[in-house]
């Protein structure tokens, strides 16, 4: 198992905001997740003027399910100031249906800083899957 450094560092290491037009700007926030294999795979937001935008955290998991993999051990995202910051309820709501069976077992980091990880199912307990 990757220890959290690892991923903070994997998540900073793609976390740079650009504005790529008038209606789209990208990597304010970065991801990165640790598949059951323990590879580490990234995503940045992506903020739209529209819907159409995604999460960093859902695009690291789609990167994930590109490659092949389907099983979360672990997330970290972070903000542009490198604080750590909590899946909304979009991300989370893959997260369920990704791993419905065991999608409580899932770690999070809440505060880089000071180390506080849930699981997923203490932000998520009862969840309608």
């Amino acid at each position: 198992m990757r220890n959290w450094d690892e991923l903070y560092d994997a998540a900073k290491a793609v976390l740079a905001y650009r504005e790529i037009s008038e209606y789209l700007s990208c990597g304010g926030v970065a991801a990165a997740i640790e598949s059951e294999s323990g590879k580490i795979y990234t995503g940045i937001c992506v903020d739209t003027a529209c819907t159409l935008g995604i999460c960093a955290e859902r695009n690291a998991i789609f990167n994930m399910l590109t490659n092949g993999e389907n099983r979360i051990v672990k997330v970290l995202a972070i903000s542009e100031n490198g604080k750590a910051c909590p899946p909304c309820g979009a991300c989370r709501e893959l997260m369920v249906q990704l791993m419905k069976d065991d999608y409580q077992d899932i770690e999070i980091m809440l505060d880089y800083e000071s180390g506080t990880v849930k699981k997923l199912k203490e932000l998520t307990p009862e969840w309608w899957i």
